[in-house]
């Protein structure tokens, strides 16, 4: 099936970006859909980038029609937590209804294999902070609920006939590809180790810390940091093990261990060899005192094998792709709007 396309959504966003370039770098033919509304024409280091929507059913057919594509990966979402809470049907719209869209074309196109973008978000609240794929989902917003209802789908279609799956439930995703050629440059960003390394390069006057006592060593919410690249890693396995007639199952991606917020913020200053300036706010509502991976069976399944399970070489990493958006370094990539805030 070498021959065949992979059509990845999202492919032009922070972590379909960097699997994409995994995928090419292995001779894959692929195909990107992604609406540049998030993501970047210059982040797609391979294969053919088509501009527009995962639910544009219209669309849709054509690609299906032109290309032999036997594997799909479905990364283009929505992704911000309180922005689901505020405007929750923009998320069961593009996250739910449009992933129903594209199942809908890709079963009757005879697609094989699908690889899907989920998150943790789906356990809400663990009672003791560790999340295994038996772990009961009980998501707590929007964001949460809209991966779970695709993966609800994804299973019943494979039960009446429809394509094998992986779903890849994610963690804490950090990082950017260590050789610099790709980065997370995404508008407004929410997610701890680029906030923080955006506040060491000036874009930020300062680090909110949103609770400091917690049940944990340090009174810091503990999470379980994955590496992008590795992440990377495991939809490639995902897809050699779909393609030998791997069972549809479901898997964590993460590394099984957690960082605290201020151990984070520690990593950032040390790679930066300054301070960072650090505010201590109350709890938000919904935040767990910890979410860890249970994350043996990616492992034991996929025989993934992570290479980055340092947080040093997380946050390093992160940081070198933001110094070159601060520098306007010509091999990043950013909107006009991020290079201007702070």
């Amino acid at each position: 099936m070498k021959n065949a396309r992979i059509l990845v959504t999202g492919g032009a966003g922070y972590i379909g970006s960097h699997v994409v370039r995994q995928l090419g770098a292995i001779g894959e033919s692929v195909l990107v859909l992604d609406n540049l509304s998030t993501g970047f024409e210059a982040a797609v280091t391979s294969g053919e980038l088509v501009v527009g929507d995962t639910g544009d059913r219209e669309l849709l057919e054509k690609l299906f029609a032109a290309h032999e594509i036997d594997t799909v990966m479905h990364f283009a979402a929505h992704t911000i937590v309180p922005e689901s809470v505020a405007d929750p049907l923009k998320y069961y719209g593009n996250n739910t209804a449009s992933s129903r869209t594209l199942l809908e074309v890709s079963h009757r196109h005879g697609v094989k294999n699908v690889v899907f973008s989920s998150t943790a978000a789906v356990y809400g609240i663990p009672e003791d902070g560790l999340a295994a794929e038996t772990s009961p989902t009980c998501p707590i917003n929007p964001y949460g609920t809209s991966k779970l209802m695709t993966e609800w789908m994804l299973r019943d279609l494979a039960l009446a006939g429809g394509p094998s799956y992986v779903v890849l439930r994610y963690f804490n995703v950090a990082g950017c590809e260590p050789s610099g050629t790709i980065g997370q440059s995404t508008p407004k960003a929410t997610l701890l180790v680029k906030v923080a390394c955006e506040a060491a390069v000036g874009k930020r006057s300062h680090v909110s810390v949103y609770g400091t006592d917690y049940p944990t060593p340090d009174g810091t919410g503990l999470r379980d940091y994955i590496h992008v690249d590795d992440l990377a890693s495991a939809h490639l396995d995902a897809l050699r093990y779909l393609r030998t007639g791997g069972d549809s199952t479901i898997l964590n991606c993460g590394y099984g261990h957690g960082y605290s917020v201020r151990e984070v913020l520690r990593a950032v200053e040390k790679a930066n060899g300054a301070t960072l300036t650090v505010n201590d706010e109350p709890r938000r509502a919904g935040d767990p005192p910890a979410l860890i991976a249970v994350a043996d069976r990616v492992r034991d399944v996929l025989g993934w094998a992570p290479r980055y399970d340092n947080l040093d070489t997380i946050v390093e990493t992160a940081l070198a792709w933001e110094k070159k958006i601060a520098a306007r370094d010509p091999q990043a990539y950013w909107s006009e709007s991020q290079a201007n805030a702070g």
